[in-house]
């Protein structure tokens, strides 16, 4: 059996080298933008950092700002993909919920950039991502999935059923967000580091209980009685 052709070997060489230039170049947008922002982040010094010219970047993405562009959706692509990896038994939905928050949590804390690029682009009032046309479709999953977890609650008589997934994922997203992207200045005027491992792991604790009691079925008569339909949290707690 004969191998390909000369030209369609070549071409595909092609092909796989500028795909690689292109994620060079995204990769290097990345660290770049996160360091600099985004008006310090220069094509000169992603082209630098990549390794690359200039005119690859303008080839490939258009502008600077198209690059930028490109640098978001793929920080909320991989988030995505990350958050369409988990695994959730719906048969236990306060345990899936646990298992949720924890990765919100977590993500925020292992992606750092991530804090640092939405600071850069929330400076800026959105107008970047803004003009994204695919940033919408990656918060489908998580949503969808959050979604699914109310509704095996609300089955079992565990969570209110007037919780809408969209406030639920805004809830837990804040309380990791805040907690991440203001940690120094918050160590420092509340004279406590909130980085150190004893206070993550409370941390964490902390915003599983306050999410739980939030969609808890028992709701008011839970709060003045000490009744919950929840069962304890306790398990639920992330150990230090």
């Amino acid at each position: 059996m004969k191998g390909p052709k000369g030209p369609q070997r070549r071409t595909g060489v092609r092909e796989a080298a500028a795909q690689a230039t292109r994620e060079a170049i995204l990769r290097a947008a990345t660290k770049v933008f996160a360091k600099y922002g985004y008006d310090g982040g220069s094509v000169e010094k992603i082209s630098k950092a990549a390794r690359s010219y200039d005119r690859m970047i303008y080839y490939y993405f258009g502008s600077k700002e198209g690059l930028f562009i490109a640098v978001l959706e793929e920080i909320y692509r991989r988030m995505d993909e990350a958050e369409s990896a988990i695994e959730l038994e719906l048969s236990r939905p306060v345990e899936a919920l646990t298992t949720f928050i924890r990765f919100v949590l977590n993500y925020y804390r292992r992606n750092p950039e991530f804090v640092t690029l939405l600071n850069t682009e929330n400076l800026h009032k959105g107008k970047h991502i803004s003009k994204s046309l695919r940033a919408r479709e990656y918060s489908s999953h998580a949503l969808a999935l959050l979604g699914q977890v109310l509704q095996a609650g609300v089955a079992q008589e565990l969570f209110r059923p007037d919780v809408a997934a969209r406030d639920l994922y805004l809830l837990i997203a804040a309380t990791g967000y805040f907690h991440m992207s203001n940690r120094y200045t918050l160590s420092a005027f509340m004279g406590a580091p909130l980085d150190s491992p004893d206070a993550v792991a409370h941390w964490e604790a902390f915003v599983i209980e306050s999410v739980l009691r939030a969609v808890d079925a028992g709701g008011a008569d839970a709060a003045g009685s000490g009744r919950s339909s929840i069962p304890s949290t306790s398990n639920a707690r992330i150990e230090a």
